[in-house]
């Protein structure tokens, strides 16, 4: 009974595998790159990003690899449960809930499945699959999925030639320094260029229709000089460019030029180094 239950646990994980599709995308970090703007640019939430990359806080810095987008695509075969499948990827069935919007656990045939995890844990569990197939057709099996489950692994060994960068010594200063200046914590809101009756036009005159990319924040200049270089944590570095009737004190209003990704900001208390 127990090597029938076996048996059963091993066919239904093998077809799992057999019908995934694994991708994982990695980047590397540029000078003012923050990872609130990474998972603006890979749709993607930054707690995520730190949980992938191991992440303890908000800190990246130049020549850093980082992990955005690691991403199993399944596609749901008869007799799959999401138990199974939880079982098969080492996680949980809420996070498989969670994480394709299942408001239940009843999953159909042909639909298809995103499972979040690392190349490491895929390889991981990808060996301990073809484990579990104990006949001799098994062996044959094994040494195709190694193959197979070694160009994950390999992909990063051939993308080596870019960590010499990263540790050369002349990078070395820059990845590793952090801004510096005075440094002040203030309430941190967002705006755009498109409200009701915004000209676009920064006190200094940046145009931000014309320039979206900018990095500009909006200060009370008694506590930040228009014109100042400065560092805003979870935004990256900026400059003061402009002024608001409802900034005083110790706020700002960081400037992004999307609605969606102003209102996801919402309201925050974050360090800001002033650097000149």
């Amino acid at each position: 009974m127990k090597y029938k239950l076996f048996s059963i646990i091993a066919a239904a994980a093998f077809f799992i595998v057999a019908g995934t599709n694994t991708h994982a995308e990695e980047i590397i970090v540029h000078k003012g790159d923050t990872l609130w703007d990474l998972s603006r640019k890979y749709d993607s939430s930054v707690e995520s990003i730190k949980k992938w990359n191991h992440l303890t806080n908000d800190i990246i810095r130049p020549n850093d690899v980082l992990e955005v987008s690691p991403i199993k695509d399944l596609i749901i075969r008869k007799g799959d449960t999401l138990w199974d499948i939880s079982q098969v990827y080492g996680v949980q069935v809420d996070d498989l809930m969670e994480w394709n919007q299942l408001t239940s656990d009843l999953i159909h045939p042909g639909n298809g499945l995103v499972i979040y995890t690392n190349l490491q844990e895929e390889a991981t569990q990808t060996d301990s699959v073809t484990e579990q197939q104990s006949t001799e057709p098994t062996n044959e099996v094994t040494e195709e999925s190694t193959a197979e489950t070694a160009q994950p692994v390999t992909e990063p060994v051939e993308a080596a030639p870019a960590e010499p960068t990263t540790t050369e010594e002349p990078a070395e200063p820059a990845a590793s320094s952090e801004p510096t200046g005075k440094e002040i914590t203030v309430e941190a809101t967002a705006y755009t260029a498109e409200c009701e009756g915004c000209s676009g036009i920064t006190k200094t005159g940046v145009d931000l229709k014309a320039n979206p990319d900018e990095k500009v924040i909006a200060v009370d200049p008694s506590v930040i000089p228009l014109g100042s270089t400065v560092y805003v944590e979870g935004y990256g570095y900026a400059k003061a460019e402009d002024i608001g009737g409802g900034i005083k004190g110790h706020e700002i209003d960081v400037f992004v030029p999307a609605e969606d990704d102003a209102l996801e900001w919402g309201r925050k208390e974050v360090k800001v180094t002033i650097i000149d």
